[in-house]
């Protein structure tokens, strides 16, 4: 096994894997709560929800892990399934039964295009610059979702945000864990991130702020509701309406897997010499778990950012990716436990991880305009629009702009100025 996932060249061992992949799953296991919630306002059942996001984060995870030897969760898009249902169900008045095709019909042309090895050319010809700045993005996206979900940050009518109450309980109790983890990492404890959301949630019992179990086991909910349903549903796809909604999910889950591999792969130290190895695997798995995941019942799955929690413990290889996997398996019996882990116990893992995937700054050319203006846009635009994909639109669109300012026609990528153009029809529409 230590061979199969090259520990000795990643320089890792069985217990910082296994640490990595315990935090990335504290770290994601909100999707199971979460998820659910969401899909079942647009009429899905819950339950049968709960169970296809389980399996569909054990079938991508274990995918990409044995195939690509990544260290990364793959799990459904908080970002996906809240257009899925406030979009396209509510606001637009698709059944959810039509709507989940198109998810269905999305994951097929995901599969199509990355065995034709379309998704990694594009991945791969996206300058060095760009790449250090979405993986930077991306860092200061996940640190402010960490924030959000603290409380620390909070909305304001005035300034859009403002600072919020850091007395309220369980602002404070997130608050603790920060200070907990951030001291454990500066004196260099493996697994920091780890045993501080354990005493976050340990200390959150004992005063009484987070709720003790019921229960230990729980029954699994049956997928029968929302099994195969996309299957006597395929021939209303082809309504302009639909077309546009299958475009969307197509074009913002390609850029937001990519990015979130491009920024993942640099943390892990696999990405080398601008290209990422096994990226073609990765791809395929991404995609694969959409195609299963539509099947199962639920809306398109991604690349978790959340991964970089389990990489800055020390996550290097898929065995991380394999106890993710597991982690979810055992979850679909003690979902009662799962309940407890609050947004503001993983608060802190994502502030922290936020700021080391931030780093990646510093090897950009700050000196060039050329450069540094769209690595500003993708990286500003990413947490304050809260899209990867809308950061990295900003990028694509500006660095061609700018390089052929400077007439420097030949040195961008024909492939650069395509995607350009359709980010501004992305945009647009």
């Amino acid at each position: 096994m230590k061979n199969y996932f090259k520990f000795n060249e990643r320089n890792t061992t069985f217990k910082k894997e296994t640490f990595a992949g315990i935090t990335t799953f504290l770290s994601i296991s909100y999707i199971l709560i979460v998820n659910p919630l969401i899909l079942s306002q647009a009429g899905m059942d819950k339950g049968a929800v709960f169970t296809a996001t389980a399996f569909t984060a054990i079938i991508g995870t274990l995918f990409i892990g044995l195939l690509a030897n990544y260290p990364v969760a793959i799990a459904p898009s908080m970002g996906l399934n809240s257009f899925f249902t406030f979009s396209v169900c509510i606001g637009m008045g698709i059944d959810w039964e039509v709507a989940l095709t198109g998810v269905f019909i999305a994951g097929i042309i995901f599969v199509i295009l990355s065995l034709m090895k379309i998704r990694e050319k594009i991945i791969n010809v996206i300058p060095q610059d760009l790449k250090y700045a979405i993986a930077s993005g991306i860092g200061f996206f996940i640190a402010f979702i960490g924030l959000k979900n603290a409380g620390i940050i909070v909305p304001d009518d005035a300034t859009f945000v403002t600072i919020g109450n850091l007395t309220s309980p369980m602002t404070a109790l997130a608050l603790i864990g920060l200070v907990m983890t951030i001291l454990m990492l500066v004196r260099g404890i493996n697994g920091g991130i780890f045993y501080a959301m354990v005493m976050t949630t340990a200390l959150g019992m004992i005063i009484g702020l987070i709720d003790t179990p019921s229960a230990v086991v729980g029954k699994i909910p049956s997928l029968s509701p929302t099994f195969g349903v996309v299957l006597s549903h395929l021939h209303e796809i082809f309504s302009p309406q639909l077309l546009a909604v299958i475009f969307t999910f197509l074009f913002v889950a390609f850029f937001d897997t990519a990015g979130a591999l491009i920024g993942l792969t640099s943390q892990a130290g696999i990405m080398k010499n601008n290209e990422i190895p096994n990226l073609g695997k990765a791809l395929l798995a991404d995609s694969s778990a959409g195609v299963i995941g539509a099947l199962l019942g639920t809306t398109t799955p991604a690349t978790s950012v959340e991964s970089s929690a389990g990489i800055a413990v020390g996550g290097r290889t898929g065995f991380t990716s394999v106890i993710i996997a597991a982690c979810f398996a055992i979850a679909l019996f003690f979902s009662p436990i799962l309940s407890v882990i609050t947004t503001e116990v993983t608060a802190p893992a994502l502030i922290v991880v936020g700021s080391f995937m931030a780093m990646e700054m510093s090897k950009i050319d700050w000196s060039k305009s050329e450069v540094s203006i769209p690595a500003f846009m993708t990286i500003i635009m990413m947490p304050l629009s809260s899209s990867v994909a809308t950061g990295i639109a900003f990028g694509f669109i500006l660095y061609p702009l700018a390089l052929v300012a400077q007439k420097r026609f030949k040195e961008i990528h024909p492939i650069m100025y395509v995607i350009g153009l359709l980010f501004i029809l992305y945009l647009v529409l």
